[in-house]
């Protein structure tokens, strides 16, 4: 165990009385475990895997106002989604990114009605969208932020210019639209970051990763599946911040009532990192946002170095870990042949895929694209026998984390009476504290600082923001220029120092979350055994553990995210034949 994980253990056992417990890591209880615990309250936060491994390790990794919201009607989500959208640009600019987004458009009038009858309260499937609503709606969009613009106003092109930008988009388009929203290159990250600012900022609170809460007639208990050590703890509230699990978490947290009806309807969604050079130089830098042949919306953009496609939307009646199915993958690669038909694409052009559920409030819709997006919190009262409420988050995005973390908090501290003393609405998240806003960039500053190349100035940049430099302090004399392998750009030392600081348990939480190592397509089967040696020494690990370690990744990858053994091992060699 690292001393980090048994410092955070003994607090707990040496004094369990909290003012909250959150159950579950994922993006809304990380953000409403720091909202708490900015307040001055102190705040136990379970979950009983890796923080961030559910589905906020499965998004589009896009951060945006949700364009088609507004077709719903959806005007103060697509409000506040921009502004969250804006505030992360400002908070976290290490890790969010203005994003040119495109839109191919075949037909000037169609889906104008439809448009308007989903507006009004229809439950019709969209049609495709012409010209002119998208115009309306991209006019809409700019309208919301024109008082704290921070990305350009929508532009329209005709197909002549179009193709001049991108000839190998579908010959049968008669116009394009872009407009700006942004993407996120490591999410995961970014909820790591908010356990580590928080645990900065307040002494007194806690976040355990790979711990389960339960209850009983005395309080309740936190069960470390590390070591299987039972802590018992009690609170004033609980927050049930636990997705697509929340119906099961709380009949597990609260009292038995069989007339309790669902609040979750999750629906799935999958999707594909490739390898297409071709297709990656095509999108010249821009998402390309279009219409599947059934009117899901799909997208494609660059994503460090490789293109992410998506994605899928198909309801499922039980929360559990999910895959992208070989439908779904076809289902992806088809949507990309109708929209670049010049560019061969094939099963093998696929580094990585990922899937999760979406936990989307219960809906009646029979298409999943009109299924709100929006959030909203349900209290559930305690019980005479002492149990406290329980505060269910219900549904959310990405993109507005922190707006609802922001809302389900003050209903907390309404029912606590404790007044609010920060808000979080222009507060940095973690390296984006300090980031240099004009006169050059962070990756100059650290390779004039640091003496360092360029790439692994930009690196480190876009990984750690201004964290950068605590780590490059830390790996001084520790031959930060050695990577683990050719082509990759994590060292060695990284990995140590993301060992002693960053909750780290196992080996998947290093490969899978901590870095990029899996989702670029940079993990091999040599890799593993490094990083798992490295691990090993650090830690303490015998053999066998090493071994279990290093095999639960390999099936990890296999299993969930179509990295086969047989792959990874092609990597390895790959790799050793350019070495030579």
């Amino acid at each position: 165990m690292s001393a980090q994980r048994q410092e955070l253990i003994d607090r707990v056992r040496a004094d369990g009385a909290f003012d909250v417990l959150v159950v579950g890591g994922g993006i809304n209880g990380l953000g409403v475990y720091r909202e708490l615990a900015l307040q001055g309250l102190k705040v136990l936060l379970v979950e009983r895997n890796d923080f961030c491994s559910g589905c906020s390790a499965a998004p589009s990794r896009m951060i945006h106002g949700g364009l088609r919201y507004l077709e719903n009607g959806e005007f103060d989500l697509v409000k506040e989604s921009l502004e969250e959208r804006d505030a992360l640009l400002r908070n976290a600019p290490h890790m969010v990114h203005p994003l040119p987004t495109t839109i191919p458009i075949t037909t000037l009038f169609s889906g104008l009605f439809n448009a308007a009858k989903t507006f009004l309260g229809g439950k019709s499937k969209p049609s495709a969208r012409g010209a002119l609503p998208i115009r309306i709606g991209l006019t809409l969009y700019d309208l919301v932020t024109r008082r704290r613009r921070l990305l350009p106003r929508h532009s329209f092109r005709s197909a002549r210019a179009t193709f001049a930008q991108w000839p190998a988009l579908l010959p049968s388009l008669k116009y394009s639209a872009t407009y700006y929203d942004a993407w996120i290159s490591h999410p995961e990250r970014l909820g790591l970051e908010l356990v580590l600012d928080t645990t900065a900022a307040s002494l007194a609170s806690v976040a355990l990763n790979y711990a389960e809460l339960s209850s009983g007639p005395q309080g309740f208990h936190v069960t470390d599946r590390e070591t299987g050590a039972v802590l018992s703890v009690k609170a004033k509230a609980v927050v049930n911040a636990t997705g697509a699990w929340l119906d099961e978490a709380i009949n597990q947290l609260a009292a038995p009532d069989p007339q309790r009806k669902p609040l979750v309807g999750g629906t799935k969604g999958s999707h594909l990192i490739l390898g297409n050079a071709a297709l990656r130089d095509a999108l010249g830098g821009h998402m390309i946002y279009f219409e599947n042949s059934d009117g899901r919306v799909c997208i494609v953009f660059p994503y460090l170095g490789n293109v992410l496609a998506g994605s899928t939307d198909l309801r499922v009646d039980k929360p559990e870990r999910t895959r992208c199915e070989p439908d779904e993958r076809d289902y992806i690669l088809n949507s990309l042949g109708l929209i670049f038909p010049g560019i061969p694409l094939s099963e093998a052009d696929i580094l990585y895929s990922y899937s999760g559920i979406r936990p989307l409030p219960v809906s009646d819709q029979d298409f999943t694209g009109r299924i709100s997006r929006g959030h909203f919190t349900q209290r559930l009262a305690g019980t005479e026998s002492g149990q406290p409420p329980q505060f269910c988050m219900v549904g959310g995005k990405w993109t507005t984390f922190r707006a609802f973390a922001e809302q389900a908090a003050d209903q907390v501290l309404a029912e606590l009476g404790h007044a609010r003393r920060l808000g979080t609405h222009n507060l940095p998240i973690g390296g984006g504290a300090g980031f240099p806003t004009s006169g050059g960039t962070l990756a100059g500053s650290l390779q004039a600082e640091f003496n360092l190349d360029a790439a692994r100035a930009a690196h480190l940049a876009g990984t750690y923001g201004t964290r950068a430099r605590t780590f490059l302090r830390f790996a001084a004399g520790r031959s930060d220029d050695t990577p683990l392998a050719d082509g990759v750009a994590v060292t060695g030392a990284e990995i140590v120092w993301l060992l002693q600081g960053e909750h780290v348990l196992h080996l998947s939480d290093l490969v899978l979350r901590r870095t990029a190592l899996a989702i670029t397509g940079g993990i091999s089967g040599a890799l593993i055994e490094a990083i798992g040696a490295i691990m090993a020494r650090e830690r303490g690990w015998s053999a066998a553990r090493t071994g279990r370690e290093c095999e639960a990744l390999r099936h990890e990858l296999a299993t969930y995210h179509g990295v086969s053994a047989e792959t990874l091992d092609q990597r390895s060699l790959r790799r050793t034949k350019e070495c030579v």
